[in-house]
């Protein structure tokens, strides 16, 4: 059985515990673009609470192109701008250091097209998690699929709804937790930051 989702920018650390299940993914490219989603944008932690960085694309957010022929807006330095604030964020994390260097080449990575970005960040992630994924993507559009074969996770991780249907997440300590509180549905570079190698085992665990 395989996931099926759309493809998202250092995803939410709940769509790795999905994908942890099946180990079998495949990212609907094919689709419709669609704006205020994880598509362009991931959610970070910093001292005074979530800081969201978002990738300007050509054409705008309300655009109608499919996900593969949608171009990332070069013109403005976003990728030394997200770079930038993931160090601001995480500098004193206990395992940035142990990740900083490969991810700053990944962000020195030129690219056009929103769909390889997302994917380049997928492969990186699931690298350290040591997770041996199955990756595809998808070559036509497909409105439904066969739910004995499939799960489709398809917006089921919207940045308006992700709290209303995932209400449980695992919880893991987070660096500026005593000031925030714990705060879920982070992207995965969080989990990675704070965990290390504990992450895979935390994509484990049962909800509380």
């Amino acid at each position: 059985m395989k996931v099926i989702v759309e493809s998202q920018y250092f995803a939410p650390v709940t769509l790795y515990k999905t994908v942890n299940r099946f180990l079998n993914v495949e990212f609907d490219v094919c689709e419709g673009y669609q704006k205020m989603s994880f598509r362009n944008r991931c959610m970070v932690m910093g001292a005074g609470g979530p800081v969201t960085l978002s990738i300007p694309l050509e054409e705008g957010r309300g655009q109608r192109r499919l996900m593969k022929e949608v171009r990332i807006a070069n013109r403005y330095p976003w990728q030394s701008q997200h770079w930038k604030t993931i160090m601001s964020c995480y500098n004193r994390s206990p395992w940035f250091e142990f990740y900083r260097d490969e991810l700053a080449v990944l962000f020195q990575k030129p690219v056009n097209f929103l769909v390889d970005w997302n994917l380049a960040c997928w492969d990186w992630s699931v690298r350290k998690l040591g997770m041996e994924v199955f990756t595809g993507t998808t070559t036509a559009y497909q409105a439904e699929y066969d739910l004995t074969e499939c799960l489709d996770f398809r917006n089921k991780l919207l940045p308006k709804s992700i709290m209303q249907n995932f209400p449980g997440p695992v919880p893991y300590r987070q660096v500026f937790e005593e000031r925030t509180g714990f705060v879920p549905h982070c992207s995965i570079l969080d989990l990675l930051f704070c965990e290390g190698k504990n992450a895979r085992s935390i994509l484990a665990r049962e909800p509380g």
